[in-house]
C-alpha cells in the first residue's frame, strides 16, 4: 500500500518553489510554494483523491475528445504515454517528437519522458515526478502531473487587472459575482459548497439558462446539479465535480474547483472580449452624445443671439426725429432701459457662448474628434461681427437723441420768442394802415397840418425804431425753417403777414408824407415844446418797451458761467434805471412847462399832444410796468442760478464717483493680464484665487450701481457736459463689460488647462514647467510666442524638435544645458520645426498660444480611445465581420447608444453584405477621419 503521507513529503504537484515559471509573477512555482501544510494534510483524505481523480479526467477528456478519443481510468490510460502526449499535442496546438509504438516498458517510458521533457520547455520545472512513476500507474504522481498541465495551460495565462493565474482567476470570479445576493467568492473551495457562485457565473454572462432569484441558499445539491446540468448542455463543459461529493465534504479540493471554474472562464472569454468592446464603445458614444449636446447648445444660444442683434440693430439706426421734447426724451429713455436691463444680460450670453465653444472645442481635441464647426452664419466670428456692428449702430446713438432734444429746445425756445415778437409787433401795428390812409389833412388848419407833418415824423421814427424787430422776427422765422421746426408752415405765413403788412406801412407812410409836404408850405406854427416832447418821448417810449421786452425775453442757459453772465448783465440794466428816470422827470417837465404856457397865454389846447400819442399817463404806466417787471426778472435769474448750482452739484458728485470707478476698472484690468502671466501654485489654487478674484469684481457692482444713479440725475436734468471728469458713462460701462468677459475668459482658459491636464495625465509639475518656460520667453505678456520664441521654448523643456522627443537634461545652468546639447548632437530641423508649428498654428497667425503649447507637449504621449481602436471594437461585437447587424448592436450596447449608433451607420455595400448589414468603418471615420485600418 502506498503511504499518501510520504509520497506528499517526496514531490509536490508541479515545479519547486525555486522554479522560474513563463508566468512571471504569477508563476506556477509561486503558486505551489504557497501552499499551506493544511491543504497537503489532504492527501490524508480519500475525499481528496476521488474529487481529482473525476475532476482532472473529465478535463483531459474534454479536450482528448477533440482528437477523436477519450480516458477511463486517469492513472492506467497515461501509462504508454500515447494518450499524454496527444492531450498535450491538442492543448499547445504543437506537434510532439513522433511516439514509439512498442509495447515494451523502456517505449513507454520514452514516450513519457517525450511528454515530461515538453512540459519543462514550456518553462515548467517539474520535481520528483519521473517517468517511471507515471508508467507505473503511481496516481498521485499522475494526479500531479495533471495539475502541473492544467495549470501551465488552462490557468496560468488568466490575467485580470494586472493579476495573473489563481489570483486573476479569483479576481475574475469575484467581480462577476458581486452583484448577486449571498454569493461571496473569497477563495476555491468552501465559496462553492452552495453551488450559488456556480450558478451565478452563469447567469451572468447567460441570463437566460438560470432563473437565480429560484435557488436557496439552503438547497446546495440542487443548485449545484442545476449549474452541472446548465453547463453541460449549453456551454460544452462537462461535468467534472459530484454535487455530493463536494457537500460532503469538510473542504472541497481546491485544485478540482480551480480546474472546474477555469471552464467558465475559457468557455466566456469571447463574452469578456465583447464586453470590453462593447464597454468602449459606450465611452466613446457617451463622449459623443455630450459633444451633440453641446453643439446643439451653442446652435441655439447662438441663434438667439444673432435674433436679438438682427431685432436690435433696425431700432438703434433708427435716426428719424420726433416732432416733440417728450417724444425724445421717450426714445431716450428707452434707450437707457435698453443700456441697462436688455443689454447687459446679452453680454453675459456672448461671453458665456465663446466659453462654451472654447470648452468643446477642447473636449473635442482631447477625444480625437474633429473640431465643431457651426452652421453657416453661427461661427463666432459671425457674432462678433454681428456685436461690432450691434456697437456701431449704437456709437452716436444716445448722443443724436441728446443733440436732437437739445435742438427741440431750441425750437421751442425759438418759437415762443417769435410769438412773443410777433404779438408785440403786430398789437403796435393795429390800426397803422386806417392811420396812413387817414386824410385829415384836407380838412385842417395851418397848424394842424404842421402838427400832421411832426406827428408823421414821430411816427417815422417810430417805424424806423420798430424795423429791428421786424428784422428779427424774420430771422427767427428763418432760423426755425433751418432748425426743421415741425409748425414752420404757420411761423412762415404770419411771418409773411407781418413783412407784407410791413411793406404796406413803408408804401403808406411814404404816401402820406408827400401828401403832407404839399401843405408844408401852409404849416408856420408849431408848438415846439409839444414837438420836443414828442421827440424826446418817442425813443423814451421804445426804451421802456424794450426793456420791457427784455425783462420778460425768455432765457436758457446750461452752465453756472452763463447764469452769472444774465445776471451780470441785468445789473448793469438796474444800474441806467436812474438815468431813465431823470431822463422820465425831464419829458414830464416839457409837458407841464407846455401847459403852463398855454394857460399863462389863455391858450386852449385840444387836450392831447399833436405830435405823438405817447402821453404822460404812458409813460408813467409803462415805467411803472418796468419798475414791476426788474425784480420779477431778479427771481427768475435767482431760480437758474439756484438750478444751475444743482446742476454743478451733480455733475462734482458724478465725477467724484467716476473717478474712483474708472481707475479702479483699469487697475483689475492690469492686474488680471498680470495674474495671467504669474499664475503660482496649483491650476485648481489658480481658478480657486480667479473665482475670489471675480467674486470681488462683482461686489464692486453696487459701486457702478451707484454711478449710474448720478448718471439718470444728470441726464434728468439735461446736462450735457463735465469738466471735472474725464469718464462718461459709456466709457465706464465699456471698461466694466471688458474687465467681467475678461476675468471669465481667464478663468475658462484655466478650466481648459485643468480640462487638458487631466484628460492627457500631465503632472501639476509638467504643468508648471510649461507655464513658467512659457511665460519666460513671452518676453512682451501678449499670451503668445512667436515662432523663434517657441522653438527656444522648447529646447529650454529639453524637446528634441529634430528626433521628435524629450530628453531629461537634469538641473543645470544655461552654458552646462547649452553644451549638453551640442555633445549629443542636439539640433532643431527645420522641417520638423515646420511640422510642429503646422500642429500649433494651424491657421498660419505666426503666434502660439498656451493651450495650444500644453495641447502639443502632451497629445502624443496620451492614451485616448482613436479610430483604430473603436474599429478593432466594433470588429469584436461583430465576430470579426466587415460589417455589424442592428440585432448585434441591440444585444451588446444598452438601448440609446445602440440606437444611436444605427442611426448614424451607413449601409455596408461589400460582397459579403448580409441583410441588414451596417458598416461601423464608416461610423468611426464620421467620428475621428480615415483610420489607418
Amino acid at each position: 500500500m502506498v503511504d499518501y503521507h510520504a509520497a506528499n513529503q517526496a514531490y509536490q504537484y508541479g515545479p519547486s518553489s525555486g522554479g522560474n515559471g513563463a508566468g512571471g509573477g504569477g508563476s506556477m512555482g509561486d503558486y505551489m510554494a504557497q501552499e499551506d501544510d493544511w491543504d497537503r494534510d489532504l492527501l490524508l483524505d480519500p475525499a481528496w483523491e476521488k474529487q481529482q481523480r473525476k475532476t482532472f479526467t473529465a478535463w483531459c477528456n474534454s479536450h482528448l475528445r477533440k482528437a477523436g478519443t477519450q480516458i477511463e481510468n486517469i492513472d492506467e490510460d497515461f501509462r504508454d504515454g500515447l494518450k499524454l502526449m496527444l492531450l498535450l499535442e491538442v492543448i499547445s496546438g504543437e506537434r510532439l517528437p513522433k511516439p514509439e509504438r512498442g509495447k515494451m516498458r523502456v517505449h513507454k517510458i520514452n514516450n513519457v519522458n517525450k511528454a515530461l521533457d515538453f512540459i519543462a520547455s514550456k518553462g515548467v520545472k517539474l520535481v520528483s515526478i519521473g517517468a517511471e512513476e507515471i508508467v507505473d500507474g503511481n496516481a498521485k504522481m499522475t494526479l500531479g502531473m495533471i495539475w502541473t498541465i492544467i495549470l501551465r495551460f488552462a490557468i496560468q495565462d488568466i490575467s485580470v487587472e494586472e493579476t495573473s493565474a489563481k489570483e486573476g482567476l479569483l479576481l475574475w470570479c469575484q467581480r462577476k459575482t458581486a452583484p448577486y445576493k449571498n454569493v461571496n467568492v473569497q477563495n476555491f473551495h468552501i465559496s462553492w459548497k452552495d453551488g450559488l457562485a456556480f450558478n451565478a457565473l452563469i447567469h451572468r454572462h447567460r441570463p437566460e439558462l438560470i432563473e437565480y432569484d429560484k435557488l436557496r441558499k439552503d438547497d446546495p445539491v440542487t443548485n449545484l446539479n442545476n449549474a452541472f446540468e446548465v453547463a453541460e448542455k449549453y456551454l460544452d463543459i462537462p461535468k467534472m465535480l459530484d454535487a455530493e461529493d463536494i457537500v460532503g465534504t469538510l473542504r472541497p479540493d481546491e485544485k478540482a474547483i480551480m480546474t472546474y471554474v477555469s471552464c467558465f472562464y475559457h468557455a466566456f472569454s469571447g463574452a469578456q472580449k465583447a464586453e470590453t468592446a462593447a464597454n468602449r464603445i459606450c465611452k466613446v458614444l457617451a463622449v459623443n452624445q455630450e459633444n451633440e449636446h453641446l453643439m446643439e447648445d451653442y446652435e441655439r444660444l447662438a441663434s438667439d443671439l444673432l435674433e436679438w442683434i438682427r431685432r436690435t440693430i433696425p431700432w438703434l439706426e433708427d435716426r428719424v426725429p420726433q416732432k416733440t421734447i417728450q417724444e425724445m426724451q421717450q426714445k431716450l429713455e428707452d434707450f437707457r432701459d435698453y443700456r441697462r436691463v436688455h443689454k447687459p444680460p446679452k453680454v453675459q450670453e456672448k461671453c458665456q457662448l465663446e466659453i462654451n465653444f472654447n470648452t468643446l472645442q477642447t473636449k473635442l481635441r482631447l477625444s480625437n474628434r474633429p473640431a465643431f464647426m457651426p452652421s453657416e452664419g453661427r461661427m463666432v466670428s459671425d457674432i462678433n461681427n454681428g456685436w461690432q456692428h450691434l456697437e456701431q449702430a449704437e456709437k452716436g446713438y444716445e448722443e443724436w437723441l441728446l443733440n436732437e432734444i437739445r435742438r427741440l429746445e431750441r425750437l421751442d425756445h425759438l418759437a415762443e420768442k417769435f410769438r412773443q415778437k410777433a404779438s408785440i409787433h403786430e398789437a403796435w401795428t393795429d390800426g397803422k394802415e386806417a392811420m396812413l390812409k387817414h386824410r385829415d389833412y384836407e380838412t385842417a388848419t395851418l397848424s394842424d397840418i404842421k402838427a400832421l407833418i411832426r406827428k408823421h415824423e414821430a411816427f417815422e421814427s417810430d417805424l424806423a425804431a420798430h424795423q429791428d424787430r421786424v428784422e428779427q422776427i424774420a430771422a427767427i422765422a428763418q432760423e426755425l425753417n433751418e432748425l426743421d421746426y415741425y409748425d414752420s408752415h404757420n411761423v412762415n405765413t404770419r411771418c409773411q403777414k407781418i413783412c407784407d403788412q410791413w411793406d404796406a406801412l413803408g408804401s403808406l407812410t411814404h404816401s402820406r408824407r408827400e401828401a403832407l409836404e404839399k401843405t408844408e408850405k401852409q404849416l408856420e406854427t408849431i408848438d415846439q415844446l409839444h414837438l420836443e416832447y414828442a421827440k424826446r418821448a418817442a425813443p423814451f417810449n421804445n426804451w421802456m418797451e424794450s426793456a420791457m421786452e427784455d425783462l420778460q425775453d425768455m432765457f436758457i442757459v446750461h452752465t453756472i458761467e452763463e447764469i452769472e453772465g444774465l445776471i451780470s448783465a441785468h445789473d448793469q440794466f438796474k444800474s441806467t434805471l436812474p438815468d431813465a428816470d431823470r431822463e422820465r422827470e425831464a419829458i414830464l417837465a416839457i409837458h407841464k412847462e407846455a401847459q403852463r404856457i398855454a394857460e399863462s397865454n389863455h391858450i386852449k389846447l385840444s387836450g392831447s399832444n399833436p405830435y405823438t400819442t405817447v402821453t404822460p399817463q404812458i409813460i408813467n404806466s409803462k415805467w411803472e410796468k418796468v419798475q414791476q417787471l426788474v425784480p420779477k426778472r431778479d427771481h427768475a435769474l435767482l431760480e437758474e442760478q439756484s438750478k444751475q448750482q444743482s446742476n454743478e452739484h451733480l455733475r462734482r458728485q458724478f465725477a467724484s464717483q467716476a473717478n474712483v470707478v474708472g481707475p479702479w476698472i483699469q487697475t483689475k484690468m492690469e492686474e488680471i493680464g498680470r495674474i495671467s502671466i504669474e499664475m503660482n501654485g496649483t491650476l485648481e489654487d489658480q481658478l480657486n484665487h480667479l473665482k475670489q478674484y471675480e467674486r470681488s469684481i462683482v461686489d464692486y457692482k453696487p459701486n457702478l450701481d451707484l454711478l449710474e444713479q448720478q448718471h439718470q440725475l444728470i441726464q434728468e436734468a439735461l446736462i450735457f457736459d463735465n469738466k471735472h471728469t474725464n469718464y462718461t458713462m459709456e466709457h465706464i460701462r465699456v471698461g466694466w463689460e471688458q474687465l467681467l468677459t475678461t476675468i471669465a475668459r481667464t478663468i475658462n482658459e484655466v478650466e481648459n488647462q485643468i480640462l487638458t491636464r487631466d484628460a492627457k495625465g500631465i503632472s501639476q509639475e509638467q504643468m508648471q514647467e510649461f507655464r513658467a518656460s512659457f511665460n519666460h520667453f513671452d518676453k512682451d505678456h501678449g499670451g503668445a510666442l512667436g515662432p523663434e520664441e517657441f522653438k527656444a521654448c522648447l529646447i529650454s523643456l529639453g524637446y528634441d524638435v529634430e528626433n521628435d522627443r524629450q530628453k531629461q537634461t537634469g538641473s543645470m545652468d544655461s552654458d552646462d544645458f547649452r553644451a549638453l546639447l551640442i555633445s549629443t548632437g542636439y539640433s532643431l530641423g527645420d522641417a520638423e520645426f515646420n511640422r510642429i508649428m503646422s500642429v500649433v498654428d494651424p491657421n498660419h497667425s505666426g503666434l502660439v498660444t498656451f493651450q495650444a503649447f500644453i495641447d502639443f507637449m502632451s497629445r502624443e504621449t496620451t492614451d485616448t480611445d482613436t479610430a483604430d481602436q473603436v474599429i478593432a471594437s466594433f470588429k469584436v461585437l461583430a465576430g470579426d465581420k466587415n460589417f455589424i447587424t442592428a440585432e448585434e448592436l441591440r444585444r451588446e450596447l444598452p438601448p440609446d447608444q445602440a440606437e444611436y449608433c444605427i442611426a448614424r451607420m451607413a449601409p455596408y455595400q461589400g460582397p459579403d453584405a448580409a441583410p441588414g448589414a451596417l458598416d461601423y468603418k464608416s461610423f468611426s471615420t464620421a467620428l475621428y477621419g480615415e483610420s489607418d485600418l
